[in-house]
């Protein structure tokens, strides 16, 4: 297992580059503009106030320790069974996600680096919501709002990152296209109703898609040049 760690760098200069060239750029350049869109005409602070209930909070909470947890263990179950049974496939995908979740947490940490923005106020069990409205609240510059708060919301972006990078490797497979995308959902919309607001959700789905496709895309080269190595 130790002599194929470097597969999750597989073409990953190539990968980071693509995921800010052309169309992608200009995926990147929607979620900018969504967020201006969002925040200047009251859409945040509106789906703040509507989501500071209770229920919203309880069914949110285990979504924050399971996008924590996921990008680390999925890959890393898939990688021991794919060893286990020496599935070449199961391995490639283990490091393809383990690509991707790498890639979707330094991209977001560069944007929160940048932005600096606050997150929403906190909203949990018998706390009432706020009633001043602090969605506007950037700190441009550098490290000036911390990475581990702010925009794009990375749980979203990397619950995105892993769901459309398994969708690229299993096109044809309507079952973990459904999952996948059930599962990146449930985060971006937990976070939102709970540390993030609603446009750092939005965007953080589209930057999360950027990446997974295009590595997704990557390593399915890389698994269709292994089939045919050993097809001759």
């Amino acid at each position: 297992m130790m002599g194929a760690v470097p597969e999750l760098f597989y073409r990953l200069p190539r990968s980071a580059i693509a995921i800010f060239s052309s169309r992608n750029l200009l995926w990147q350049a929607s979620a900018v503009a969504l967020t201006i869109v969002i925040v200047t005409s009251g859409g945040d602070w509106a789906y703040y106030r509507w989501t500071r209930a209770d229920v919203f909070f309880a069914l949110a909470r285990p979504a924050l320790r399971l996008g924590m947890l996921m990008p680390v263990l999925g890959p890393l179950v898939i990688l021991v069974a794919g060893e286990v049974a020496k599935n070449r496939r199961l391995i490639t995908t283990a490091w393809a996600l383990g690509q991707a979740a790498l890639l979707a947490y330094l991209i977001t940490s560069c944007y929160k680096a940048i932005t600096g923005r606050r997150p929403p106020p906190f909203h949990g069990p018998f706390r009432t919501p706020a009633l001043i409205d602090s969605s506007h609240g950037f700190q441009f510059g550098f490290l000036k709002g911390g990475i581990f708060w702010g925009w794009p919301s990375g749980h979203t972006t990397v619950a995105f990152s892993l769901a459309l990078c398994l969708i690229m490797l299993y096109p044809k497979n309507k079952i973990i296209a459904f999952c996948a995308l059930l599962y990146a959902f449930y985060i971006g919309l937990a976070v939102s109703v709970t540390i993030h607001w609603a446009s750092e959700f939005v965007a953080g789905a589209i930057i999360g898609s950027v990446i997974g496709m295009t590595v997704g895309k990557s390593f399915r080269i890389k698994s269709s040049e292994t089939q045919n190595g050993h097809a001759h």
